[in-house]
């Protein structure tokens, strides 16, 4: 059962969390968006409870323990303890994105204003990898504390494809999905004695803000990497944020999902399936 419960949600007013967050408080949740972005996290909360839902917007650095402490009392004041966590941050950066898919000779001398393998900093690596796997392992540490030893607890992670396949040009953001995917497994067994259980969604190929550039035209056409995902995706489209509730609702749900822990579904229209021939 969802209806009641507490859920948190960081990374809370993104594209895809975000609809998380609507879908969660019509089922009867009481949702925390819990975003760095807290003015787009508060309106979301306003939406949501002038539609007579339960919801509210709060800050919060994923990186910053303190921060991920105030943020947790915030919700605990307001609702309650936690029973359920969907650590949804994360994210890529531009300058821990390769400009070319393979290495060239030339790669070793550099070039202004491309960006190789031997190019990439470990700051802007650090940051990708922290933003991703120490901003889901954080939080986790903090809300967790609610959910041991009380029936119905749960966390849900966000990998991605790139944990199933690497993707080209983006190492540090594969890497750390990857690293998602593995501690998702690791908490379950940890957490298992004291009744919570660990899963993660992987979703796909879904256009966001943060990809809309990656594979999509200025005049909306596809990009020559979009038409190369399309290609290895077996049902021959992007997929639409809503399909990825079902999923998500499945792995909340106590008791659809009683005796699930420790995996990390793919949501992505059969592109992890598909060998290519």
């Amino acid at each position: 059962m969802i209806a009641g419960k507490v859920i948190a949600i960081t990374g809370g007013a993104g594209v895809l969390c975000s609809g998380f967050a609507r879908a969660l408080a019509v089922e009867g949740a009481k949702v925390a968006i819990l975003d760095r972005a807290v003015e787009p996290a508060k309106k979301l909360a306003d939406e949501i409870t002038a539609a007579g839902g339960k919801a509210i917007g709060v800050y919060i650095d994923v990186l910053n323990k303190e921060a991920i402490k105030a943020a947790a009392d915030e919700v605990r004041a307001a609702f309650g303890p936690v029973d359920m966590l969907i650590n949804g941050a994360g994210g890529n950066h531009p300058r821990a994105t390769t400009t070319g898919e393979t290495m060239s000779p030339e790669d070793v001398l550099g070039e202004e204003g491309k960006t190789t393998f031997f190019s990439l900093s470990k700051e802007d690596i650090g940051f990708v990898f922290d933003l991703n796997f120490l901003g889901t392992v954080l939080p986790t540490q903090e809300f967790a504390r609610d959910m041991v030893g009380r029936e119905g607890c749960c966390i849900v992670n966000v990998s991605s494809m790139n944990a199933f396949r690497p993707l080209t040009k983006i190492p540090a953001y594969s890497g750390a999905k990857a690293a998602i995917s593995n501690f998702t497994q690791w908490l379950a067994v940890h957490m298992a004695p004291v009744g919570v259980r660990v899963n993660a969604i992987a979703p796909g190929f879904f256009v966001t803000q943060q990809n809309e550039k990656l594979l999509l035209n200025p005049d909306g056409s596809l990009t020559p990497r979009s038409e190369k995902i399309l290609a290895a995706t077996p049902m021959g489209r992007f997929g639409k944020p809503e399909e990825i509730l079902g999923a998500l609702m499945w792995l909340l749900d106590e008791e659809k999902a009683s005796f699930i822990t420790g995996v990390v579904v793919p949501i992505d229209g059969g592109f992890s399936a598909y060998s290519g021939v």
